[in-house]
């Protein structure tokens, strides 16, 4: 299934409070999918993302295995 595939002017996309309104990533559900694109370019590409691929994403985010990128 690609971003084709789906009507993304209606998702519902929220990002982290921690943004502040700034740059940061937009997140939002699309059917069975994770719909993720960056909020300064909202018209700009949509990677979507499987429930278990989300899953492990933010287990390894809540884990710290990602900290040293930033």
């Amino acid at each position: 299934m690609s971003s084709h595939d789906i009507d993304l002017r209606n998702l519902a996309w929220r990002t982290a409070t921690k943004s502040n309104g700034g740059a940061c990533v937009e997140v939002a559900p699309a059917g069975a999918r994770i719909a993720v694109r960056h909020s300064r370019n909202p018209r700009g590409p949509v990677l979507l993302y499987t429930a278990a691929e989300w899953d492990a994403f933010l287990d390894g985010a809540r884990k710290g295995e990602f900290d040293n990128l930033i």
